[in-house]
C-alpha cells in the first residue's frame, strides 16, 4: 500500500512539473511574439549569444550537435527551426573549418540584437512564473 502511493505521489509530482512546463511555454510564446519569436527560437538564440567569441567580433557559435544537447528539440526539428532563424536573417550557417562535415551557427548582428530586445521579456517571464 505504501509503494502504491509513493509511485502516486511520484505521478502526481511528475504531472505537476508538465504543467508548470507547458504553462511557461505558453506564456513565453506569447510574450516573445511581439519580438517575432517563439520560445524554442529565443532558446537557440539565448544558447548562440553564449557561445565562445574567439575573435573579439561576435560568436563563434556552435554546431548543430552541440545546441541539440542545450535546447529540447529533436534533430530534425532543430535543423527547420535554424533554417528559418536562417531565412530570417537571425543566424548564420557555415561549414565548420575543424570538420568540414559539420555545421556551425551562429548569430547574426541582427539575430544579437533581436536576442537582446527579448531577453528581459524572457527573463521577466521567467521571474514571474517560477520565483517564490
Amino acid at each position: 500500500m505504501a509503494a502504491k502511493k509513493a509511485e502516486q505521489a511520484l505521478v502526481s509530482r511528475w504531472r505537476s512539473i508538465l504543467v508548470l512546463h507547458a504553462r511557461v511555454q505558453c506564456e513565453l510564446d506569447r510574450a516573445l511574439h511581439g519580438h517575432g519569436l517563439c520560445g524554442s527560437d529565443f532558446e537557440v538564440l539565448d544558447v548562440l549569444a553564449g557561445s565562445p567569441d574567439e575573435d573579439g567580433r561576435g560568436s563563434r557559435g556552435y554546431r548543430l550537435q552541440q545546441i541539440s544537447e542545450r535546447v529540447h528539440l529533436s534533430q530534425s526539428a532543430l535543423s527547420r527551426l535554424v533554417a528559418r532563424l536562417e531565412r530570417d536573417g537571425l543566424v548564420a550557417r557555415a561549414m565548420c573549418p575543424e570538420d568540414r562535415r559539420g555545421v556551425r551557427v551562429a548569430l547574426t548582428p541582427q539575430g544579437r540584437a533581436r536576442h537582446g530586445e527579448a531577453l528581459p521579456v524572457q527573463r521577466a517571464v521567467l521571474h514571474r512564473l517560477l520565483s517564490g
